[in-house]
């Protein structure tokens, strides 16, 4: 603190002093003009704190709130004491604010309190402000209410600013930040010092009620698990409600989730949940459990005999669209089986699938495996190379199971056991020989499976004497061909007959208005006649 006074030049000393608030002085430095030396006076407060220099400026060193006082500086000479005042101000900035003591959550609806927001050691004391998301809150009653404490530590005489805040919050709170800051004095003026921000979990009523289903209601089928969740949407969500099972009044009490493992079909329905303590807030979710029920007859395995009929069903029963497909050893078939007159073709395994379309993955099947058997049926047949130096003797088999083929020479009964056999395909195959008989032969071909033994024979000229040819038995395969050429043929003949019955009818028509145009010609060319003659009368009568 400079003196605010010129040295005088006849200074003999000068001195400070302070004012006590009763306007008392205590001096507490003095120095002499001439000795140049300097005495502090023995007060405690300032002991070892003060220094006088020689332009009898004092300096104060670890400032405390107790040093804002009125200081005076007394240069005295011989005739006269000089004073000059200075007034001391001292400052301390508080600490950063803080929100303490913070509720675990706020209830809308309800005036709760918040917080207190705190400030430290500060001098002069400050005052505190609440802000929501950046907005200055105000007393409101009902919805905020601020209260402001200060207190000052005895020793220190530094304050401490309390600052608590009530407040009624709504759920547009929800993710708001509270703050509040602090506005104190300094040396350059004003100041403010923010805390940092502070969110609340704000707790509200459940206003709706929801169900889920799990897995998705369009997806369950016979043998799922069900799983029905309640959701409620207040904070925090409810733990517990009522569950309603289609057909039952009374509700289940249950967490927020409740399975039902195994359903059946009779599980179709109307679920229900509702809160525990609001049963009018109700939410309801219609489930179906989806199902396939495949029933074929016959079913497994089945052996009939060739040229039985052997109708076959495959009934569905669904809870929505089903698609039904028959298979024939692994090979899709264009319509269902029916066998009016069964054929050893028609043996194999039939496998009726059926698929939902609602439900992925839901599908059912059942399998038939059709046995078609039949006793040995022969047919035999010959055929002379065009060397004519051989022939060959073919016996065509059908049946199931498949016939054991025996050649013999009737009359000697030896056994020929050089034969080329066909592949056996559909119950049919052949067995055959080539044979060059010097004289004629009666050859026997045997066909023997479990069901019955069949036998036919053969006569077979000597090579040397030509006889007339068998052809071979027509195959499936040709049969079909010469069955498809037939039709078309026969197509072709009706064709003609139509064309020919079409044109005789324009034939007719034609005929019978010439016909009638000759009559209206033979009739003019009367009576031109008539005319001629009597024209040569008249000339007979005049000569």
């Amino acid at each position: 603190m400079p003196c605010r006074l010129d040295v005088p030049q006849n200074l003999m000393f000068g001195k400070w002093k302070y004012e006590k608030p009763d306007g008392s002085p205590v001096f507490i430095a003095f120095r002499s003009s001439t000795k140049k030396s300097v005495q502090y006076d023995d007060v405690p407060e300032y002991k070892d704190r003060l220094s006088l220099s020689e332009d009898y400026t004092l300096s104060i060193s670890n400032a405390r709130i107790s040093d804002e006082k009125r200081f005076v500086c007394m240069l005295v000479t011989e005739d006269d004491v000089l004073e000059a005042p200075t007034v001391v101000k001292v400052f301390k900035q508080p600490s950063k604010p803080e929100i303490v003591r913070k509720a675990p959550f706020l209830e809308t609806e309800q005036l709760k309190q918040l917080g207190d927001c705190i400030s430290k050691d500060s001098y002069p004391y400050g005052n505190i402000t609440w802000y929501r998301n950046g907005r200055v809150l105000q007393d409101l009653e009902g919805v905020v209410n601020i209260s402001f404490n200060k207190e000052m530590d005895p020793v220190t005489q530094l304050y401490t600013m309390t600052s608590s805040l009530e407040y009624k919050a709504t759920k547009a709170d929800i993710q708001m930040p509270f703050t509040c800051s602090v506005a104190y004095y300094g040396p350059s003026g004003q100041n403010t010092v923010y805390s940092e921000q502070a969110v609340f979990d704000i707790y509200y009523p459940t206003e709706q009620v929801t169900i889920q289903v799990l897995p998705p209601k369009n997806a369950i089928k016979e043998g799922d698990n069900i799983t029905l969740k309640c959701l409620g949407n207040g904070n925090p969500p409810p733990e517990e409600f009522l569950f309603y099972l289609p057909g039952q009044p009374e509700g289940i009490r249950s967490s927020s989730a409740y399975t039902l493992t195994d359903v059946r079909r009779n599980a179709t329905g109307d679920y229900k949940c509702s809160l525990i303590d609001k049963r009018s807030m109700i939410a309801s979710a219609a489930v179906t459990v989806h199902y396939l029920d495949l029933s074929l007859n016959p079913r497994g395995e089945i052996t009939k005999q060739i040229g039985d009929a052997l109708p076959v069903s495959c009934t569905i029963s669904a809870s929505g669209n089903a698609t039904v497909v028959w298979m024939k050893d692994n090979i899709r078939l264009r319509s269902s089986p029916s066998f009016s007159s069964l054929r050893y073709q028609d043996a194999g395994n039939y496998v009726c699938e059926t698929a939902l379309r609602e439900v992925e993955g839901l599908k059912k099947r059942e399998s038939l495996t059709l046995v078609v058997e039949g006793k040995p049926q022969i047919k035999m047949t010959k055929k002379t190379d065009p060397s004519g130096l051989s022939k060959t003797i073919t016996c065509h088999v059908e049946g199931f199971p498949k016939p054991a083929i025996q050649w013999t020479i009737t009359g000697s009964g030896s056994v020929i056991n050089q034969t080329e056999e066909s592949p056996y395909v559909n119950g049919k195959y052949s067995s055959k020989i080539i044979i060059s008989p010097e004289e004629n032969v009666t050859l026997t071909c045997t066909a023997e499976n479990q069901l019955e033994r069949t036998v036919n024979s053969l006569n077979v000229s000597a090579i040397s004497i030509p006889e007339h040819d068998e052809t071979d038995e027509i195959s499936d395969e040709n049969r079909e061909k010469v069955n498809d050429q037939a039709k078309l043929i026969v197509g072709i003949v009706v064709g003609l007959l139509l064309a020919a019955l079409v044109a005789g009818v324009v034939y007719w028509l034609y005929m019978k208005k010439s016909k009638t145009a000759s009559k209206h010609v033979n009739k003019d060319l009367g009576n031109l006649e008539e005319n001629k003659k009597l024209e040569e009368n008249n000339h007979k009568t005049e000569a």
